[in-house]
């Protein structure tokens, strides 16, 4: 028996697919402005962090300035293809039914964006009061900010919680926070990224049960 008290899930790639619509938006609008980014790289090397740090990436590797209008750009154009894309996570459904802790989900996205995610991909019911945001306290992963923050707003010490994450910068940002956690990787490339923490690997998210 675990010590265990609670589980914080990251949102995307975790609970719902859509970070490969942001990156396929990015890598268009770019390609409108006359820029060809590695975006498969950037997907990689970029998982789990704000969209400003892309940006500032993609400023530096061109010695440019993106528009000023870009984020807004992007926000209106991948709503509208999370809409019509975003995915559950397979079994993920049935894994947060009767489950046996409290659970919140904790992401370096905006609010809005993880309520349209959640909503869009029917899982909203099971977060309702449970969603943190790190442009909440504008601290993102890899900082452990919004790990901590949740954990305390759920009522619980970081050693008491487990997180679910995908993304290096989430699983570093976890370690930073003292926060015990284990990584979701259905693919060979997960793995592949997420073996160098030195985390219990998933390929299954209804295996999270069994940590608990």
């Amino acid at each position: 028996m675990s010590n265990f008290k609670c589980v914080l899930f990251d949102c995307d790639g975790v609970l719902v697919d859509t970070e490969t619509t942001s990156f396929r938006v990015f890598g268009e609008l770019l390609k409108d402005l006359g820029y060809e980014a590695p975006i498969a790289k950037m997907a990689v090397d970029f998982s789990g962090t704000s969209l400003g740090a892309c940006m500032r990436h993609v400023e530096k590797l061109f010695d440019m300035k993106l528009p000023e209008n870009f984020e807004a750009i992007f926000r209106e154009k991948s709503f509208e293809a999370f809409n019509k894309e975003a995915t559950p996570i397979p079994h993920i459904h049935e894994s947060l039914q009767d489950f046996p802790l409290p659970f919140c989900t904790a992401s370096s996205a905006q609010k809005a964006k993880i309520i349209l995610n959640l909503t869009t991909t029917k899982l909203i019911h099971h977060f309702e009061g449970k969603i943190y945001s790190a442009y909440e306290i504008q601290q993102w992963k890899p900082e452990p900010g919004v790990f901590l923050w949740a954990a305390k707003e759920m009522g619980f010490t970081p050693d008491e919680c487990l997180v679910v994450e995908d993304s290096f910068s989430g699983l570093t940002a976890a370690r930073a926070g003292g926060f015990k956690a284990i990584g979701y990787a259905p693919k060979e490339h997960n793995v592949k990224l997420l073996q160098p923490m030195n985390v219990p690997l998933i390929s299954d998210i209804r295996e999270v049960k069994n940590f608990l």
